[in-house]
Parts: structure tokens; C-alpha cells; sequence
């Protein structure tokens, strides 16, 4: 993998705030020429940099008024059970993160639902059925107060 200089940056910071820029407006944003701006972002591209390309959507505007953090702890820490737990989890359709925690729960989910009775059935449909969980701690966010997908450069 190249290192990652100045002009790499500058053109992550942009493509992070706009995807789907022309590859001729990106090169004129950072004042190279358009086949050599190409040339570097298909480098971040292979070098796994540059992970993929995505719509962000609105929840809200999808019915998903409610964003739920579940802090599960598991009854142990055994290889089998996290990787059963893992893929159980991934299963689950309204999931946004999952995160492996060190602290005092194991894992830290992030869903987004309708409402809490959306909630009450993903948690009967799908948390309760979880394997190896011990303990779940369920907080439901009032309000979004900062929000990003950029990291910083």
C-alpha cells in the first residue's frame, strides 16, 4: 500500500462529502489533471482505502423515527460462542453497527426503527433469540445531536 499524501487527503475529504463528484470537477477541486486525479483515486480504491460508495438515506424519511444502542453482554468469552453470536447478529435486518466493546458490555448494536412497538418486535423476534447472551441494556436516542460518516484528514 502507497502512503497517503497531502493531494490523497485532499481528495478523500472531498469524495467523502460528495461520492458521486465527476472525476473532472474532483480534479479541478484539487488542481490536478483529470487522468491523474483518476489514476490516484483507483490507487485508494485498490489499496482498500477507499472502501466503497454509498447513498446516505434519512431514516425519518424511511419511517426509522427511532434510533435504538442495545449493550448486550455475553455469558462467555469462548471463540465459539463470539463467532456464533457475530453471525446470529448479522442476521438481524434492522441493524445499522454492531461492535465488538471493551468495557462492561461486550457488544454495543445500533438499530434504527419505526417506533418502540418496532423495537418490542425486533427485540421478540430477533435479540431474545441471540446466542449466549447473558445480560441486554436496551436506551432509545431522544435526538441526533452530531452526526457524520467523514472521518477526519
Amino acid at each position: 500500500m502507497a502512503e497517503i499524501d497531502a493531494m490523497d487527503r485532499r481528495i478523500l475529504a472531498i469524495l467523502q462529502k460528495d461520492g458521486r463528484i465527476t472525476n473532472a470537477d474532483l480534479a479541478a477541486a484539487v488542481n490536478l489533471s483529470a487522468s491523474a486525479c483518476h489514476r490516484r483515486v483507483q490507487r485508494l480504491e485498490l489499496d482498500g482505502v477507499i472502501r466503497a460508495y454509498a447513498a446516505l438515506l434519512d431514516p425519518r424519511r424511511l419511517a426509522r423515527h427511532t434510533t435504538v444502542f442495545v449493550e448486550i453482554t455475553l455469558s462467555g468469552q469462548a471463540t465459539e460462542l463470539l463467532e456464533a453470536f457475530e453471525r446470529a447478529v448479522r442476521a438481524i435486518p434492522d441493524l445499522l453497527e454492531c461492535h465488538l466493546m471493551a468495557g462492561t458490555a461486550d457488544y454495543l448494536l445500533k438499530l434504527a426503527v419505526e417506533d418502540t412497538e418496532d423495537f418490542a418486535r425486533i427485540h421478540r423476534e430477533y435479540l431474545t433469540r441471540l446466542p449466549g447472551v447473558a445480560q441486554m441494556h436496551s436506551s432509545f436516542a431522544l435526538r441526533t445531536v452530531a452526526q457524520t460518516t467523514a472521518l477526519s484528514l
